[in-house]
């Protein structure tokens, strides 16, 4: 464990898929921005719903995915094969939609499952590579979804503006294909599975009910029914104050960017810190980006800052949980901590979902436009606040530590 040429392979397998299959989801800013052009689309209210059921589905659905790949654990590289072949065929149908329910069942439901499928292997055998290094692999593999972030919104800009979205899913769907398939070989147990194996018992779940786990998962649910929102609506909020398409498209390149290097610093820290101090960290910073960059920005030179600043500390968020893991894991022995680490998924996956219908009401009508200064007259207002806010209370664990609650 945490050494050998197979442990590396393993994680830099990991990394690339995480690229491809949350990179991809990350870019839905990028068609956002597109779909809502398109008269097909631009009627319907539901657009964010897409880009939010697939993020949110991938986290939601893995305690289910987790409980069946525990219990039968010599599948685990075949279903990952398998949760390959299904995102291409979402994507390959999501090209054939003429309006937002068949984006939102194709390119955001069925693209969800055949990811949380490809990609679950990945989380559940990390643990039988790394123990020591536990903190630093998951931050290294989250951050290849800030790598996918800044290589695809480029691609998919090209191929959108070009092609048009329907060409631009099946290319991406062939690519995801080619790049993803011989990945599947490398994500592999450390200790081939026994064929004689005696079938665990039900995963103990009692861990949901302790004060500390409850604790962690309001705050991880509260900071996700934001912390989705600057990713998807940036390339839009560039494009009302004039950007181009390609400037556009580097809002949510630089965003993604400077999550690389957040989830790497991150998992490298909460090796070696109180998980507290580091989420008070990502909070500290991701609001303080929120409120006085975003807040005041009415040219792209402040948004581009803000790009960076809120992808280095929001972006770094998910890197905390390994000690989320560890402090529950601690205080509850009968714990398993890929179970914590799916319900921490799930709490996320609920933020995100709620947070596509809730996002198109805060700005339906576009309310306190041209009423407040800045930022916050442009019509996003409530969205800067909101997101804002829900990043504070996002880092109460720190306080309920200081509490001694926790």
């Amino acid at each position: 464990m945490d050494r050998g040429v197979d442990a590396w392979l393993f994680l830099a397998a990991c990394f690339v898929m995480e690229a491809l299959v949350w990179g991809f989801a990350f870019t839905y800013g990028i068609f956002q921005a597109y779909y809502t052009q398109l008269p097909e689309f631009s009627s319907s209210g539901n657009i964010a719903l897409v880009g939010t059921c697939a993020m949110g589905i991938m986290y939601l659905d893995l305690p289910f995915v987790f409980a069946a790949y525990r219990q039968w654990p010599q599948y685990q590289r075949r279903g990952c094969g398998a949760g390959v072949l299904v995102m291409c065929l979402a994507l390959g149908l999501s090209s054939l939609s003429t309006n937002v329910t068949h984006l939102i069942v194709t390119q955001g439901v069925c693209y969800a499952v055949g990811g949380s499928i490809a990609y679950s292997p990945c989380i559940l055998l990390m643990e039988d590579w790394f123990d020591k290094r536990k903190g630093l692999a998951f931050g290294v593999m989250w951050a290849g979804t800030g790598l996918g972030g800044v290589v695809l919104p480029i691609v998919m800009e090209q191929l959108l503006n070009r092609y048009g979205f329907r060409t631009a899913l099946r290319a991406f769907a062939i690519a995801l294909f080619l790049l993803a398939a011989p990945l599947v070989y490398f994500v592999k147990p450390r200790v081939p599975v026994a064929k004689n194996r005696v079938s665990p018992p039900p995963p103990n779940l009692r861990f949901i009910l302790s004060s500390t786990f409850v604790l962690f998962e309001l705050c991880n649910i509260v900071e996700a029914l934001g912390f989705f929102l600057p990713s998807l609506y940036l390339p839009t909020y560039a494009g009302m104050i004039g950007a181009s398409k390609s400037l556009q498209a580097l809002t949510v390149i630089l965003f993604n960017f400077a999550s690389v290097v957040g989830c790497v610093l991150m998992g490298a820290i909460v090796d070696r810190l109180d998980v507290t101090v580091c989420i008070l960290v990502s909070t500290v910073g991701s609001t303080v980006g929120v409120f006085l960059i975003w807040g005041f920005s009415v040219s792209l030179a402040p948004l581009f800052i803000f790009a960076i600043v809120y992808g280095l500390f929001a972006g770094s968020y998910t890197s905390t949980w390994p000690g989320i893991m560890r402090d529950v894991v601690r205080k509850k022995a009968s714990a398993e901590s890929s179970m914590v680490f799916a319900c921490l998924a799930a709490g996320r996956g609920v933020g995100s979902i709620v947070s596509g219908p809730l996002s198109e009401a805060l700005i339906k009508g576009m309310p306190w436009e041209g009423k407040p200064g800045y930022g916050y007259g442009s019509g996003y207002g409530t969205l800067i606040v909101f997101k804002g806010v829900t990043g504070v209370v996002g880092g109460g664990s720190y306080i309920a530590r200081s509490l001694k609650w926790l």
